[in-house]
């Protein structure tokens, strides 16, 4: 329920796990149940949750004695905490700490020597690097994920790394790339059963087919990133798809919605309290603003 993402479900389930570890009072079930209800939180839009729960199991993780969980349980826990409360902080306006955790995370995966913690920290750490619009290092941890995952044959972190690929070159002005490498990749996430990020990956392919004028496919992608956060409650970029959905507005013959976009951006960002997301959406506001002489 939570990589074919359900939001409703997967934060039932966690609320469930977490409540039942608080009944037994022991250190591990309690760590991973926080563990469960940060990304729950964090994906369907509630990130100062997301990010508390991030806090708490982290503040109960012990390297000493909890590292060899990471056979049990896929991959180590303070990695994966760290990979994305720094994409938490990020959105709650905090580059900095987002960047230290991020570093923290990959070096901590590094030294497990455990390749599945090292794809899920270069996959984490990817997103937030392209958040901060450091493309070059987002693109050489989506470079070092694909390669790793051809080697451990594990399609679903290639696909991540592939499409984290794609955002970069939508990001960077190569958008035919762009459109090519991001429709392969999640092509490739679905044979997987995957759908966890399917409004992310979209608009960023709604911006690469905007920039070439193709406005019909630009607009049917934003659709698609929309229908994903009503219908998988997948909200952690909601307020993003807008703020691209009123850029492409303004660039399409039709121009007037934009402003409706961005103030539903500036909204969503606002009742999130994701000051990151409430700075670009607000940023693109004031241009539009600006450019009608206000």
């Amino acid at each position: 329920n939570f990589i074919a993402f359900n939001g409703d479900v997967a934060r039932d389930l966690a609320a469930q796990f977490l409540a039942l570890a608080e009944k037994q009072r022991a250190t591990i079930p309690l760590l991973v149940g926080h563990r469960l209800v940060g990304p729950s939180s964090l994906i369907t839009g509630d990130i100062v949750d997301g990010r508390a729960h991030y806090d708490q199991a982290l503040a109960l993780y012990d390297a000493a004695e909890h590292r060899s969980l990471a056979t049990r349980f896929g991959y180590d826990i303070r990695v994966s905490i760290l990979s994305f409360r720094s994409v938490a902080l990020w959105m709650l306006g905090y580059p900095e700490a987002a960047l230290l955790d991020a570093d923290q995370a990959l070096k901590d995966a590094r030294e497990t020597g455990h390749a599945p913690s090292l794809m899920f920290a270069l996959a984490g750490t990817s997103v937030t690097h392209l958040l901060l619009r450091n493309y070059a290092t987002a693109n050489a941890r989506a470079d070092e994920l694909v390669a790793v995952a051809d080697e451990k044959s594990a399609p679903f972190w290639k696909a991540w790394g592939r499409t984290i690929q794609g955002c970069v070159l939508a990001l960077t002005g190569k958008s035919s790339g762009a459109i090519q490498q991001i429709i392969a990749a999640i092509t490739a996430f679905q044979l997987t059963g995957a759908t966890w990020g399917l409004p992310t990956w979209l608009v960023h392919l709604a911006k690469a087919y905007a920039d070439l004028r193709q406005f019909e496919d630009a607009w049917r992608c934003i659709d698609e990133a929309i229908l994903a956060v009503e219908k998988a409650k997948e909200r952690w970029w909601e307020a993003e798809v807008n703020r691209i959905a009123g850029e492409i507005a303004l660039k399409s013959p039709a121009p007037d919605s934009a402003k409706a976009y961005f103030e539903r951006a500036v909204t969503v960002a606002r009742t999130q309290q994701t000051k990151s997301w409430e700075l670009r959406a607000a940023t693109s506001m004031a241009r539009l603003w600006r450019d009608q002489g206000k």
